[in-house]
């Protein structure tokens, strides 16, 4: 049987699993989560209680969480393109910018969404300035860090770019780069290059309305 994925296209992080997915070719069944009552919503909240997309089912195994999701696949569904380097050294880089595009990228651009969503007597002022600060702290560092490089960890894509491909995507929506951080641009002008987030991308167009903030005419 082929693996289950419990996503939506225009979630982040189901963008993450998509885009390992896309690079090895990797055969999978599109679960989509949707319809409130739909069978798919239905499955995956009996899966996980937690009910936090995106969920994979494969050969009997459960498995949560974007990163760990990638992992698996490369373990148990490798391809040509390993997302997990094999040497311990390496692997521990890409690991680490995968953990840093999720937490101080993605994470603090999110919070931008949500204090959009909540009502106007719920907004967290300090929170936006917060996370504003974040990605201003991480675009920086990134910037300098980025400089030389194809992709996250080096010349070669990885778990790190998969992450970092949708965190910069809604973190330049949210709080743009404009011309501040060039290397970050131009990195993230890569990825949208690359087909794999290309495809992710142009799946999830058709739900760019459900952007609280207004999804840019670009991109």
């Amino acid at each position: 049987m082929l693996p289950k994925l419990y996503a939506h296209p225009f979630s982040s992080y189901c963008q993450k699993v998509l885009i390992a997915l896309y690079e090895n070719d990797t055969a999978f069944e599109w679960r989509l989560l949707e319809a409130p009552d739909s069978p798919a919503i239905q499955e995956f909240e009996a899966l996980w209680p937690l009910k936090r997309f995106p969920v994979l089912v494969d050969a009997g195994r459960t498995v949560m969480e974007a990163s760990i999701i990638i992992e698996h696949l490369d373990l148990h569904h490798p391809g040509p393109v390993r997302l997990v380097p094999q040497h311990a050294q390496t692997a521990l880089e890409v690991r680490m910018l995968d953990r840093f595009f999720d937490n101080y990228v993605s994470t603090p651009q999110q919070k931008l969404v949500f204090d959009r969503i909540r009502a106007e007597a719920d907004s967290d002022p300090y929170g936006v300035a917060e996370a504003r600060t974040m990605l201003d702290n991480a675009y920086a560092w990134l910037d300098e860090f980025i400089a030389g490089r194809e992709w996250a960890a080096g010349s070669t894509f990885s778990l790190a770019d998969c992450a970092a491909a949708p965190a910069l995507f809604y973190a330049d929506w949210s709080y743009p780069l404009g011309d501040r951080f060039p290397q970050v641009s131009a990195y993230r002008q890569r990825l949208l290059a690359r087909p794999s987030f290309a495809r992710a991308v142009d799946e999830a167009r058709p739900y760019r309305s459900y952007f609280p903030l207004g999804a840019p005419d670009r991109d």
